[in-house]
This record gives structure tokens, sequence and C-alpha cells, in this order.
């Protein structure tokens, strides 16, 4: 093998090689590129005609502006862009494709033909031709109707090597298939159609944003995602978050249904993927993966997308706005899920749906942008509104429940001490705020989680509801209900630890540390002091640790503070010493929550259920398993086969 020891310039087609090297993994890389391009052109429809996974056939054709006839040999050439002129363009890009690589990279390791046409004139298109080596491109009339079609043949036909690479022809469409889903739910406002070997696969209208978006996510991942989804609006100091999340209960076992977008461009990003992570940490059944369809909307000049040949990651400006503004909207919206009443006919889940005034400027680079929310129940996820059943059947309900149970007539419409739910001694009290629900003032308007009619083997209180049969895990729900609370005495308002109890170290520890963790350590001198910990710089790699919280006084403290300094450099923020404490006080509510098998009185099991109406995250227990779930009348009357 021989060794060339002299600089020269590389050979254009070979340059050309190893761009698409980057750019060009496989087919599924060649048809995002080429629909990019589409987008950008400003096209009202896509087509997508793929044979044999890609790999024999891509082709690509929109309705867009179309190239001119003199700049068909320039479109295939390297750097060569109509997006960016100017450094100031480029730190404020607003388009998708703007390195120039893509068609030059792709026409190196395929047959590519480019047709288009600038004009209303069918009859005025061109045609430029290359195959995969160095040659002048020669433009010749080709009839097309205005917009541009790109055909890709033969994917590495002249690279053997990287075409052994390539799977199996379903494996390969799986990943086109893939592209196609994030690539229309970047757009609503286009229709797309994907063809694989002749047939149909995805056939998708395009609408304005108000009808067409939930008709698209349903489509694409089906209607079981959004009935079971959170929507979500929140603005805050010039960023923008909307989409869906999943309800903690509806997740998956691989991170397979994760779709997010910063300025329509999907992204996939570590700071986005650490703040979504924190965000159901407390409500995630371990293993589990969340589910989401997440738009976030800001000044292209404050978010640099220049930072990979492939354009998935992208770079903030200020990270830690953007990390504390994804966390704290994410983490305010599945608190607030609560037991709706507000619900379907028929058996579908109520599934919440959010809207929020505007944090102040102030709030947001805190990480507090804590909106106004509106529960709704699934009605807005489903893009209809439901109407609650009428006064008079919910007073059949009530009147049916006390001719039931006589003898607890009166603690209906009396909340009931906090003791009757079976707390142990020392479990903290509710918040002061907290307040019964309407049902206890109401008599037209049933509560949630209805009225308890019995309890199963001591394990599961059974409940009369508006809509039929409620089923909770008792201690699951108690455990939630004391953890939150205990949350609650330690945490404050839940931004800050201001209310730890701390203890001086007889001894300080010291602590080896890199400079740059050091450096850390100084500029983040507040942010430890209110955590609760005292943090001193002894000299050029050493701190020292003189205080801690009362709580963590057997915690690995080394450890504990180079995690933490690890994330407040990488994601400008750490929750690391909260997970810590909040692992303590999660076994602590375990122990202290009503255990199975023991029975409780009617009153009792009521009393649990109108806390956990009043309880944020009682939908889940400490460890992420859910707490209840309902079987409505048209479930049960299915299973009995009434009315068939």
């Amino acid at each position: 093998m021989t060794h060339t020891r002299r600089i020269h310039i590389l050979d254009p087609r070979l340059a050309n090689q190893i761009a698409a090297g980057e750019v060009v993994e496989r087919p599924a890389s060649v048809v995002k590129e080429l629909v990019e391009n589409a987008i950008d052109a400003g096209s009202q429809r896509i087509e997508i005609d793929l044979e044999s996974g890609g790999a024999r056939l891509i082709r690509v054709r929109d309705d867009g502006r179309g190239i001119d006839q003199e700049d068909l040999p320039l479109a295939l050439s390297r750097h060569a862009t109509s997006k960016i002129a100017s450094l100031d363009d480029l730190e404020g890009v607003d388009s998708l494709g703007f390195r120039g690589e893509a068609l030059a990279s792709i026409s190196s390791v395929s047959r590519l033909e480019l047709i288009s046409n600038t004009h209303d004139e069918p009859s005025d298109g061109w045609r430029v031709v290359a195959e995969g080596r160095q040659m002048e491109p020669r433009v010749t009339p080709a009839p097309h109707p205005r917009g541009s079609s790109v055909v890709v043949r033969d994917l590495f036909f002249n690279t053997p090597a990287r075409r052994k690479f390539l799977r199996t022809e379903k494996t390969e469409f799986g990943h086109v298939e893939e592209a196609f889903r994030r690539l229309a739910l970047s757009r609503y406002d286009i229709g797309w159609i994907l063809r694989h070997n002749q047939k149909v696969v995805h056939q998708l209208r395009a609408g304005d944003a108000s009808t067409s978006m939930e008709r698209r996510v349903g489509a694409l991942l089906g209607r079981k995602f959004l009935e079971n989804a959170l929507h979500v609006d929140i603005e805050a100091t010039g960023l923008r978050l909307w989409g869906w999340v999943g309800l903690p209960t509806h997740s998956r076992a691989q991170a397979d249904q994760q779709y997010f977008f910063v300025n329509g461009r999907v992204v996939r990003d570590r700071l986005v993927a650490h703040a979504v992570r924190q965000a159901y940490r407390d409500v995630m059944f371990h293993g589990r993966h969340p589910v989401f369809v997440l738009y976030l909307e800001l000044d292209p000049h404050v978010v640099d997308v220049n930072v990979h040949p492939t354009k998935h990651e992208v770079r903030f400006r200020d990270g830690r706005l953007v990390h504390d503004f994804l966390f704290s909207s994410l983490h305010r919206a599945l608190a607030d899920v609560r037991p709706n009443a507000s619900s379907t006919e028929g058996g579908d889940e109520a599934t919440p749906s959010t809207d929020a005034t505007t944090p102040t400027a102030a709030e947001a680079s805190a990480g507090q942008a804590e909106p106004r929310w509106q529960q709704q129940g699934m009605a807005l996820a489903a893009g209809q509104e439901r109407e609650r059943p009428a006064a008079h059947r919910v007073r059949e309900f009530m009147a049916g429940y006390r001719a039931l149970h006589p003898e607890h007539e009166a603690s209906l419409l009396t909340p009931q001490p906090q003791e009757a739910a079976g707390e142990a001694p020392g479990t903290p009290a509710p918040p002061a705020s907290s307040s019964p629900a309407m049902a206890e003032t109401d008599d037209t308007q049933a509560p949630p989680l209805g009225y308890a009619v019995a309890q199963l083997h001591g394990v599961y209180i059974l409940s009369q509801t508006e809509r039929g049969l409620v089923v909770v895990d008792m201690h699951a729900a108690h455990e939630r209900i004391t953890y939150e609370r205990m949350k609650q005495q330690v945490h404050g308002d839940g931004q800050a630890l201001g209310r730890l109890q701390t203890q001086p170290l007889l001894v300080p520890v010291s602590i080896a540390a890199s400079a740059r963790e050091v450096e850390t350590a100084e500029n983040e001198r507040a942010t430890f002091e209110r955590l609760g910990v005292e943090l001193d710089v002894a000299g050029p790699e050493t701190l020292l640790v003189r205080q801690v919280p009362v709580l963590l006084g057997n915690a690995d403290v080394e450890a504990l503070i180079h995690d933490m300094l690890g994330d407040l450099e990488r994601f400008g923020r750490s929750d690391r010493l909260e997970v810590h404490i909040n692992e303590l006080l999660s076994s602590m509510a375990c122990h202290g929550s009503v255990r199975a098998n023991r029975r409780l009185t009617v009153p009792e099991m009521n009393a649990l259920l109108r806390d956990m109406e009043r309880t944020e995250r009682s939908g889940q227990c400490n460890h992420g398993r859910p707490t209840w779930t309902e079987m409505s009348m048209h479930e049960l009357d299915k299973l009995f086969l009434r009315g068939q």
C-alpha cells in the first residue's frame, strides 16, 4: 500500500464521494436531503416513489419554484446553494438545506437525473444528468410541470463496498418510512404521497394548522397516540413549545415515537433528551420510554443548525434557558394530570389537554414557566368538544349510591380527615391550599373518581363513577399522595430547595477536581448554596464540601458533586441532589402508606379518592406504575354481550 507524502488537491469526484460518506448513509438519507430541498422550494405537494427499498430507485417530485435552466448544472456542483450568501445568512438560517453538498454527494454515488421547470407551461422543462463520474453536465429539454423531479437510480453502484452495507429491502424501506414520517410531521401544510414498488403506502392531505395537525398525527402514529396524549402550547421569552406529550401510562419499550422539531427541523439533541427525561423521571416506569411530538420555535439567530453535515444536531446560544423552559413546561403539564370527569362515551380514556398563559422573562430564565393549566379531557386531543352528562343523570347516579350506602350519605358532602385514609403517624398534612372537590358541594357534579362501593381482597378499591367502574390500587395511590406531600414539605414550591435542613460536616470532604470542574463550581456557587451544599475552592484542582442537606448525610458526597458538576457543565442545570432526596422520600412514603390487606371503611376509601383528585401525578405511583383504571358502562355491556 502506497502513502502519498506530498500535499495535493483532492480529485473533485473523490472529494464528493468523501462528502457522500457523511451525507448519504442509506436510501433514507437521500430521501431526507431531496425532500428538504423540495420543502425549501415552497412546495405544496411532494411525491416520493421507491423501488427495492430505495436501492434501485428514488424519485422525489414537487410543485415548488423550480430551478432556472442556467442554474441546473451548478446545482450539481459542490458547495453551490441559493439559500445563503453571507455570514449573516449562516448565523440565522431559516431553511432546511443550505450546505450545498447534497446533490453533488448523491450524484457521485448514483445515476442522478434532475428535471425542473420554473414556468407554468409544462413544455418549458429542462433536464441535467450525472452518473457518478466527473463530467460536465449537459442540459437538455424535458417537459415537466412547474417544480422539480430528482431521480436517483442504482445507489452506490460505483462504490460496491458501501453497497454491501445496505440491509434487506424491508429494512431499508423501514428507514425511509421513518424519515418520511418525520418530514411529514414537520409540515402540515404540505400534501404527501409515499409509494413503494408502485404501491401507495401513505397519502396525506394538506391543510391549515387548525384542521390538519391532529389528522396528520393520527394517520402517522395512530389514534391511540392522540387518545393518550396531552396537548401543550406554552410561550415564554421568545420561546414557544407546542405539540403532544404522551401520558406516563402510554409509554414504549423503545424510544421509537419521539419526534422533536426546532423551527421545523427534526433534531436529536442531548440537551432536549435530558430535559424530557427529567420531566418524566417521577412518573415513568423503569425501562420505559415516553412518546411525544413536540415543536420548539425560537429566533433562528439563537440556534446554530450548522453543527453536523446531516443537520440532525443543533446548538443553542443559551442552552440553560432552553433546557429549563422545556423541563419546567413538560414537568408542569405532567404534574397537572388529574382524574377528570370530562370524557367521552363508549370507553375512551380521559386525556387532558393543556393551554398556557405567558410567564414573565424572569420566570422562564429561572426555569419557572408555570402556566395556568386547564384540564379538558380528551376533547382537544381528539379535535372535538364533548358535553358533560346531564345534571339529572348525575343526580340519579348519586341517589343510587346513597341508596346503596345510606349510612354514608352525610359523608358525601363532608371532607374526610386525612387520618381516615389510613395515613401513618407523621405523614405530612395536606397543603393548606387544598380544597374539597366540587362534588362535595355540588349535587349535580360527581367527582371524577366517583364514590367507593367496595374493597377487593384488601388491595383494590371499587368505585362507581358517572361512566362506569373505577378500580384503584389503594397502596400505590396513597404512596403517591404521601410522597407528593413530603416533597412539598421538603422542597417548598418545587423550584428551590430552600426549606432543606442542612448540617455542617465535622470534617470537610476534599474532592480532587479538574480545572474545568473548579471553574464550574465557582460560577455555580449560588446554585449549590440554594441546594443546601456549601462548596469552596481550595486550590486549582481541589474542592471542599463543608455542608450538605441532612437527608444526604450518608450519601457518597464526592460522587454526587462530580455528577452535579458534569450536569451543570453539559446542560446548565443539575437535579442530582433532588433525585437523591426524592429517592429517600419515596422510600419513606412507601413505608408510611396504607398497606395491602388493610380493611378500609367506605368513608376512608372515599377520602383516598378525593385526595387522588387533588394530588399531582396521582395517576402513577412513585415507581411509575398506574394507580387506577376505568371501565365504562359501554365496555362492561360489551363484556357481557348486553344489547347484542
